[in-house]
């Protein structure tokens, strides 16, 4: 099957399971969706496809797990009527626009945190009870709060932290954890975590009415773009960043519940590499798969496929500041890209129904 827009990545053991018994909607166990920005927006119409098309051909309880972008696709992915939320998403996301004053290179971080509490309040407002009892979906919110020096607000504070959180990070990812730990938002209907939490401090938090918006806006809160969030209600004091941070691509030991099924974990995500944490991006090391991800298959563009995108690249927050004072010229190329990345599923349902082990690449 020529596949030349869509590349199909995948561990041993779930290249094995297809090998054998294709890929079906029952075999899903965990769909992780990762930070990034603008770039989620490429991966819209493939949400609408699976959670709108292919997913409700199977009942099994499926874990959702997702940081900055991701959390926000993962929590409308428990929407009623999930392929119109999506719909919305995409739509809304590409309305953003932040008026800049004469000599403003980006607005203040303040400004953005309180649309963006606007863009939430909008968006799910009414409806936080379709989220949170969803039947099937268990949603893990991912955010990361700051220790010691970083758990309260202020710009020195938070630069030298993170600096420190850096070199830490560089040295061994454990050590990540003496700076920022990983909170995870969970729905009640989760009776445990997805996946290991030894490779980085951890605390978990039942996700409810009450610390919804927060904990959302707290995934999304990227460090001196938006404000940190404080005072989440039911979790540990401190200030709150983008989850991001501490799990850029959700690089982690998935392990299966016994009522999923195959236990595979499908990820559609924006390129090959599962990077572990936000300040892992330099760490080229840290790019390359692990036996972690054994059970994955990763649905991402081809590099070549994106060439031919307007710039020759995925949409990305360096066109907040590019476009910042062309905003329709923006919203022109972001739609672009998006309305082309429907040849993704084209590509994809066709696979699945006939799925050809043999252009699965290794991830």
């Amino acid at each position: 099957m020529n596949l030349s827009a869509l590349c199909i990545y995948a561990g041993p053991l779930a290249r094995r399971h297809i090998a054998s018994h294709g890929l079906q909607a029952a075999d899903v166990a965990c769909i992780p969706a990762a930070a990034g920005g603008p770039k989620g927006l490429i991966l819209g119409r493939l949400d609408q496809f699976l959670f709108g098309e292919w997913l409700p051909k199977s009942q099994q309880p499926i874990d959702l797990l997702g940081a900055s972008i991701g959390a926000w696709r993962m929590a409308t992915a428990c929407l009623n009527d999930a392929p119109a939320a999506f719909a919305r998403l995409e739509h809304d996301y590409i309305a953003q626009h932040y008026a800049l004053k004469p000599g403003q290179k980006r607005p203040p971080a303040s400004e953005v945190s309180a649309q963006f509490r606007q863009n939430l309040n909008a968006f799910y407002g009414g409806r936080l009870q379709e989220v949170l009892q969803h039947p099937r979906f268990r949603l893990h919110l991912i955010a990361a709060r700051g220790r010691h020096i970083m758990r309260k607000r202020g710009g020195l504070r938070a630069a030298v932290g993170y600096a420190g959180a850096y070199v830490s990070n560089a040295v061994a990812r454990p050590a990540l954890g003496a700076w920022l730990q990983r909170v995870v938002f969970s729905t009640a209907n989760a009776q445990a975590l997805p996946f290991d939490t030894r490779d980085i401090s951890t605390r978990r938090v039942t996700l409810t009415e009450r610390n919804f918006m927060d904990a959302l806006q707290a995934s999304c809160s990227i460090p001196f773009v938006l404000d940190p969030v404080t005072h989440i209600t039911d979790a540990p004091s401190g200030c709150y960043w983008d989850g991001g941070i501490t799990d850029y691509h959700l690089h982690m030991h998935y392990h299966p519940q016994p009522d999923q099924g195959a236990g595979l974990v499908l990820y559609p995500h924006f390129q090959q590499a599962v990077v572990p944490g936000w300040l892992d991006k330099a760490l080229k090391w840290r790019h390359t798969s692990t036996r972690a991800l054994d059970r994955m298959v990763v649905l991402a563009p081809h590099p070549q496929w994106v060439a031919t995108l307007p710039n020759g690249k995925l949409p990305d927050r360096t066109d907040f500041t590019r476009f910042a004072h062309d905003f329709e010229t923006r919203r022109r190329i972001w739609s672009v890209a998006v309305d082309a990345s429907q040849q993704l599923v084209d590509e994809l349902a066709a696979w699945l129904e006939k799925p050809d082990v043999t252009a699965i690449r290794p991830l």
